[in-house]
């Protein structure tokens, strides 16, 4: 019995009681979650370091499931995020977002304590310094990787010069270790055909070597090259060069990834997520008013696409920030309080909505699972 047909159901057994799923809820599929998390492994596994991106899940249970398949730890883009997820005993996180924040440095080290395995991403002297210096009077050891700029402009360093000079920064303080460096290029992990891909990731790659190149020919040691995401593993272990991989969204498969990888080997994971929502009401002649609109979806993608055979040939179109309209299936009249479950546009701001997901395990709905990191924004 698919996701979908299960939370159809008005009333779905809990272990000792009996519960009804408000909507909007988050669902997710367990088989289809653990398929997708032991494919990447098997991807991964004896090749490159598999290093998943929180930010998709924000949820210590799926980063637990994570490492049981081999995962060496996490990433987190947010500070909040991360400190969440170690609050929660998730160890072994990497922050990806360079620190800037005066508060971070305090914050940073907080989390260091608890977490030998802790690391963050720099791009300028001066927040590492700061960091360096907070973590000499806490007596903390800070492991930090040198963001580098493959092309997104979002952050990094420019170039073999600028990585030389913050990596000579960095030795120079006594309580930082540079572990290496990382390359992320978000801008290719939405491109339609693989071929495209491989194209933008090689030429980014080739700006990252040359980092790795210099950073190494003037001494310094670069044992983690860390980046990548779900659109271009097939692409970054051709290339090479990682030794690390970060991919974040497979977990789920959202609608914007379907739409862009298809059937190329970097789409072959099952969509695990859905938006449960439910018919509220059905008087207007071509459509039905569901109760999930732009507070239940993120929307940064394509529209929300309703899952299983009842809604299959039904299009979604968002109806205010609490409503969505749906164009009425074949097959008889739509009842009140009918059950839809609805595929996500953009899986990370979209479980950002949720506090738990309700998972389904085979024809039941097995738990309630916290999103720890779900509000934590900064």
């Amino acid at each position: 019995m698919s996701a979908a047909e299960v939370l159809a159901r008005a009333e779905i057994g809990l272990p000792g009681s009996r519960y009804r799923v408000p909507t909007p809820a988050l669902i997710l599929d367990e088989a289809a979650l653990d398929a997708n998390i032991s494919r990447m492994a098997e991807r991964t596994r004896g090749r490159v370091a598999l290093r998943p991106h929180a930010k998709t899940h924000k949820c210590s249970w799926i980063a637990r499931k994570q490492a049981a398949a081999g995962a060496v730890g996490v990433c987190c883009a947010k500070l909040g995020k991360a400190e969440a997820l170690s609050a929660a005993g998730v160890r072994d996180i990497l922050l990806t977002s360079p620190v800037a924040d005066p508060e971070m440095p305090r914050r940073l080290c907080d989390v260091a304590a608890v977490d030998s395995g802790f690391s963050c991403v720099v791009d300028h002297p001066d927040p590492a310094s700061a960091l360096a210096a907070e973590a000499r009077r806490r007596g903390v050891t800070m492991r930090v990787l040198i963001d580098v700029d493959v092309g997104l402009m979002r952050t990094g360093v420019a170039g073999v010069a600028e990585a030389l000079s913050l990596a000579d920064h960095i030795r120079r303080q006594p309580s930082l270790t540079l572990a290496g460096v990382q390359g992320y290029g978000g801008h290719w992990q939405h491109i339609a055909g693989y071929r495209a891909r491989r194209e933008a990731v090689g030429a980014g790659m080739d700006v990252l070597a040359g980092v790795v190149e210099g950073l190494r020919s003037a001494g310094h040691r670069v044992e983690t090259i860390t980046g990548g995401g779900t659109g271009t593993v097939q692409s970054d272990l051709e290339v090479g060069l990682l030794t690390e991989l970060q991919p974040g969204s497979y977990v789920f498969m959202d609608a914007q990834y379907r739409d862009a990888l298809g059937d190329d080997a970097d789409g072959a994971f099952a969509t695990s997520l859905f938006v449960s929502a439910q018919v509220i009401s059905a008087n207007a002649v071509p459509i039905v008013t569901v109760d999930a609109g732009l507070k239940a979806f993120a929307t940064d993608g394509p529209p929300p696409r309703p899952a299983g055979a009842r809604f299959a040939g039904s299009t979604y179109g968002f109806f205010g920030d609490e409503h969505g309209a749906l164009t009425r299936p074949a097959g008889g009249p739509v009842r009140l309080g009918e059950r839809v479950e609805l595929v996500a546009p953009h899986c990370d701001p979209t479980v950002d909505r949720y506090d738990a997901y309700h998972v389904v395990r085979e024809d039941t709905l097995a738990a309630i699972i916290p999103i720890e990191a779900a509000r934590a924004s900064r």
